[in-house]
């Protein structure tokens, strides 16, 4: 089973993740936690390069190609071999993120960020996607609220962005929901941590 979480900054995506796979260890459930950009040794140097808000001159395909190794690594270092040891995988952002950052807010040519994830991700996609969908004021307030307190200093680079550039991403992930029902599950990122964990929860348990 491989379940990722998507939404814009300060969504939620990050917390609901980690109590969602605090539930299903409890229930003895075989899996792994992991994240993207970052999920590996070498992704972490990616990671801090995407992150790093003194990248202002960093071009728009560059950051797709950087987003796209760390996929790359990510999938057959952890993801891959993983899910071949029967194990679930629990990831914070994949493959719809490059899509709605750099394809829907960044303008990159679609069928390219298409071809780089089929190839960075060997055939492999996520059983169930949780959008924690919230508006974008929201969701930059939560956000500049946790970088204050939690964040390396100056990895905050897409938290700079304008807010246009914040609407677009979430209006693309909509989109890309109403494209794909079946997989992408929308809930209320204005909840409750607790209400929010058990709507979630409760998609989740048919399958364990």
């Amino acid at each position: 089973m491989f379940i990722t979480f998507e939404g814009i900054e300060g969504c939620g995506k990050s917390t609901q993740a980690r109590r969602l796979v605090n539930r299903l260890r409890e229930a003895s459930v075989p899996l792994v936690f992991t994240l993207e950009p970052g999920g590996t040794r070498v992704g972490q140097d990616i990671r801090r390069i995407l992150l790093d808000s003194r990248n202002r001159s960093l071009s728009p395909l560059a950051e797709l190609f950087l987003y796209e190794a760390d996929r790359v690594q990510h999938v057959e270092e952890i993801i891959k071999p993983a899910l071949e040891h029967g194990k679930w995988v629990v990831c914070d952002r994949f493959f719809d993120a490059t899509t709605v950052y750099q394809g829907f807010a960044r303008e990159q040519d679609m069928k390219l960020i298409r071809d780089l994830n089929e190839k960075a991700c060997s055939g492999i996609g996520p059983d169930i996607t949780f959008l924690i969908d919230c508006p974008v004021e929201i969701g930059l307030e939560r956000a500049l609220k946790r970088n204050e307190a939690v964040i390396e200093e100056g990895q905050d680079r897409f938290e700079r962005e304008k807010e246009d550039f914040h609407e677009a991403v979430r209006q693309g992930y909509l989109t890309m929901a109403k494209e794909d029902p079946e997989r992408i599950v929308v809930v209320d990122g204005t909840l409750n941590e607790d209400e929010l964990e058990a709507v979630i929860f409760e998609h989740v348990r048919p399958f364990m």
